[in-house]
């Protein structure tokens, strides 16, 4: 008996013989199977066959043609080339849907993985991305605002304490602020939670919760120069007891805001007049400013901060300061000698993108040198009037302006470009240009606004198959009508 049991328990996968794992892969996730590859050289061996990533090509897109592939290093790598061009954009028949609005200006846009969530003013719209795209268009329009819109955020429902069941928890929950004096909390399409305590219009809202633990806090920043701290998780749709501290010392409105990344409970404000606060918010008590860590100032009318790690990144006036949060000393002081219109960063790539007039320009954060006048990596050219929409992730960088009907798409690492996307049905009107955008993956949605009614323009390339031609100049996207349904699962990084 114990010899038996002895030999149960000496039994290892890795006993398996190739040809016996790569059958068992075929029941696998292309996320399983890239983290097989990655346990021990026998599991990489079978993770790497040919015949598991021509199930899992096929699988995931049933339209395209392997033969189009070819890859020296396997149908792997095949696969890695589909993903990354699908990511970039780089097709010119993505599946499009239009709806068209009001004409009242889009202001802002997030796209979820299944909702499109958009504001107009006062009013907040949601779309069901899947009802959109098998042409049943859902929308919710939402007025519990009586005032524009200032800021919109996401979180995850697993960020707080308030979901109660673990289906939930990849649910998110939506946070707006308001001229109106307001914060709302919506969850699925309806207001939970109301907060209300600044003296005026509320700016801005933090880009991050705070804190590390069980009760995690919302920061908002107000025309009343003040910084203000909410539970929201705390009962009673009102809100009454969500205010738990008010944060004195700025002596202009509040502008922007941004969480540290290296301490959860450190958040950065900036003022209208270009004055940085740092807070340490598990200090904070109700009503006192004491918690205050430090103070400095950029030149300039403030664009955008952006913390990661223990870096505070100011795109302000002509120039981009990178401060030290653990020191409060800058660390670089980058000239820009252009007026900046927006600003993006990118850690993992020791990258930034701003936004100028008639383009944006790509900078490496490795070959600047902080007394050094700075060289860009790339300029992004080819736009009208001012920059001031950037999105940026490892594959691909989005731009886009209000006088701009076209959004433009480059590769992240050269800057050179892929695509460029009209946001409007027809040709655009003088007037007419790009006034939001969001990217998720595959899927991108514009809002093009001017002097004819709106329209919100939502791609989706997950199922393209017509590569954009390199001997060719880039062509405008058309329609695609795909019935497959787009598979969630992807693979990053591998």
């Amino acid at each position: 008996m114990s010899s038996s049991s002895s030999s149960c328990s000496g039994t290892k996968v890795t006993d398996l013989n190739v040809d016996a794992l790569v059958y068992c892969c075929k029941y696998l996730s292309v996320n399983d199977v890239t983290n097989m590859s990655m346990s021990c050289k026998h599991l990489n061996q079978a993770a790497y066959s040919d015949y598991i990533w021509r199930q899992l090509f096929r699988q995931r897109w049933p339209l395209a043609e392997l033969s189009n592939f070819h890859h020296p290093s396997g149908v792997r790598a095949a696969y890695q080339e589909k993903h990354t061009t699908l990511k970039q954009f780089k097709y010119d028949d993505p599946q499009i849907v239009d709806f068209v609005t009001d004409g009242k200006p889009i202001e802002h846009i997030i796209l979820d993985k299944d909702a499109i969530i958009f504001s107009q003013g006062p009013k907040l719209n949601m779309i069901s991305t899947e009802n959109y795209l098998n042409g049943n268009v859902s929308l919710l329009t939402l007025g519990d605002h009586n005032a524009r819109i200032t800021c919109m955020r996401l979180f995850s429902l697993s960020e707080t304490s308030l979901s109660r069941h673990a289906t939930q928890r990849s649910n998110s929950l939506l946070l707006t602020s308001s001229c109106d004096h307001s914060i709302r909390l919506w969850f699925q399409g309806s207001c939970i939670r109301c907060f209300r305590g600044h003296n005026g219009p509320v700016s801005t809202l933090s880009d991050k919760l705070l804190g590390d633990g069980a009760e995690k806090l919302l920061a908002s920043g107000g025309e009343d120069g003040t910084v203000r701290l909410w539970s929201i998780s705390s009962s009673g749709k009102r809100g009454q007891h969500a205010l738990k501290a008010t944060l004195y010392g700025h002596d202009k409105p509040v502008e922007l805001m941004s969480v540290s990344g290296y301490k959860p409970s450190l958040l950065v404000s900036i003022s209208k007049n270009s004055k940085v606060r740092i807070w340490n918010t598990a200090t904070s008590t109700s009503i006192k400013s004491s918690c205050c860590v430090g103070m400095t100032a950029v030149r300039g009318p403030p664009v955008a901060i952006k913390c990661h790690d223990s870096l505070l990144y100011v795109a302000a006036g002509t120039s981009v300061v990178a401060i030290d949060l653990r020191t409060m000393h800058n660390v670089l002081n980058m000239e820009i000698e252009e007026a900046l219109h927006s600003f993006e960063l990118l850690p993992s790539k020791s990258l930034i993108c701003t936004g100028g007039i008639d383009r944006a320009t790509l900078w490496d954060l490795r070959m600047i040198n902080a007394t050094l006048k700075a060289e860009p990596l790339a300029e992004l050219d080819g736009h009208k009037g001012a920059v001031k929409h950037i999105h940026m992730d490892p594959y691909k960088i989005v731009t886009g302006g209000p006088e701009d009907a076209d959004v433009k798409v480059w590769e992240t690492g050269t800057g050179s470009e892929i695509n460029s996307l009209l946001c409007c049905q027809d040709e655009p009107s003088t007037g007419s240009g790009c006034s939001a955008i969001a990217v998720h993956g595959y899927r991108m949605v514009t809002a093009c606004s001017g002097n004819e009614p709106g329209v919100l323009r939502f791609r989706d390339f997950s199922n393209a198959v017509s590569l954009i031609s390199t001997d060719k100049s880039v062509p405008d996207s058309r329609f695609w009508d795909l019935t497959e349904q787009y598979d969630s699962e992807e693979i990053d990084g591998h």
